[in-house]
């Protein structure tokens, strides 16, 4: 299993479903991430960025009728390393310098979530 880098100890969460959110908290605290912070839409997690800086974030790709590739794009204009999760199959929506960046998909559980944090600080 891919361990969460030790420098990782803030993750920004952008996930609309309640449940999931929860369930990924609590699978990142057990992971020994010390801070989550949720953000339950795009708009909200772009507020929380302009005050806030994360060592990581995990990005929902479809957040209702929208995407979270605007939040994707700050996140690359700040340096802040990040990694999507969709339930979908959705390669198709990605714009091009979006396809490399490290994904996996829902249901995701402490292994899967690890490899991505794991994965996308690699990237960086």
């Amino acid at each position: 299993m891919d361990e969460v880098p030790p420098q990782v100890r803030t993750v920004l969460v952008l996930e609309d479903n309640f449940l999931i959110a929860s369930d990924a908290e609590e699978i990142l605290t057990s992971l020994g991430i010390a801070e989550v912070t949720i953000a339950a839409n795009a708009d909200q997690a772009m507020e929380i960025l302009s005050r806030q800086s994360f060592d990581f974030a995990i990005l929902d790709v479809r957040l209702d009728n929208h995407t979270s590739f605007g939040v994707a794009d700050a996140m690359l204009a700040r340096g802040m390393p990040f990694g999507f999760t969709s339930g979908y199959s959705d390669m198709e929506l990605f714009p091009g310098h979006l396809r490399d960046v490290p994904r996996i998909d829902k249901p995701f559980n402490e292994r899967t979530l690890g490899q991505l944090i794991a994965a996308g600080i690699r990237q960086e």
